[in-house]
């Protein structure tokens, strides 16, 4: 692979040659942040986040990384934030980014709801779509972080659920579109031990927290490993990762 180049990015001059590169949403924190360390050990980091000092940071931690600094909800930022990567050829694109609400369908607003698809869904279909010949020209992968809640709806999470059920749909369809061109893997975690999970049992009045109980936000990322480590003429569809302790 050569290192590509863009007008304007100093960051895409620097790649190391020798390095896959990684587009990873979310990667300031969380889930995300932990499968941005673990690939740093062998690929380019693009760090995905909405804040760009925090994103600078993780990137100052990494090995080989540079800033992917956009919000999701306003798909214009979406659109120049791929252009200025000047992404010619991408190995590897985690859409990790994601929010959470809870409440039940007289609780929700729609503004609420327009946002949880802006980000959980319609985000990423835009940036896969922005994506896909760089992808192509790699014979790339698309991992989409999912959840459990992507398989069932529960008292309170229907709108959480109904964003993850519609990422599904859009990974089953995009892995039938690319099949033998990209390869596109859905992740499926039970509850991990993150920011997010804080929120989410405060929100369900269990103040006793204990991550313990949860699956690392480490373990998700072996996960993506693994898909990532699979043969060339092998593909990991769907993974599941629940906590042992359930």
């Amino acid at each position: 692979m050569s290192p590509e180049t863009y007008a304007g990015n100093d960051d895409a001059a620097q790649r190391d040659p020798n390095r896959p590169i990684a587009l990873i949403t979310g990667a300031t924190r969380g889930i995300g942040r932990a499968i941005a360390e673990d690939l740093s050990a062998d690929h380019h980091i693009l760090v995905g986040g909405t804040d760009a000092a925090r994103t600078a940071a993780v990137v100052a931690e990494l090995p080989s990384a540079e800033p992917f600094v956009a919000d999701l909800q306003d798909l214009g930022a979406v659109v120049t934030a791929v252009t200025e990567a000047g992404l010619d050829s991408l190995d590897v694109l985690v859409h990790s980014a994601g929010v959470a609400a809870t409440g039940t369908l007289e609780q929700t607003p729609a503004q609420e709801w327009q946002r949880s698809f802006a980000v959980n869904v319609f985000a990423v279909a835009e940036l896969t779509r922005l994506l896909l010949p760089a992808l192509r020209t790699a014979k790339g992968q698309v991992i989409a972080i999912n959840s459990g809640s992507g398989y069932v709806s529960r008292n309170g999470g229907g709108l959480y659920s109904a964003t993850k059920f519609a990422l599904r749909a859009l990974t089953d369809a995009l892995r039938e579109e690319e099949r033998g061109t990209v390869r596109v893997t859905s992740i499926h975690p039970g509850r991990v031990d993150t920011d997010m999970q804080v929120q989410l049992q405060s929100a369900m009045g269990n103040e006793d927290y204990d991550g313990s109980r949860y699956v690392a936000a480490e373990s998700v990322a072996v996960t993506v490993r693994t898909a990532l480590s699979m043969p060339a003429e092998a593909m990991v569809d769907e993974l599941a990762i629940r906590p042992v302790r359930g």
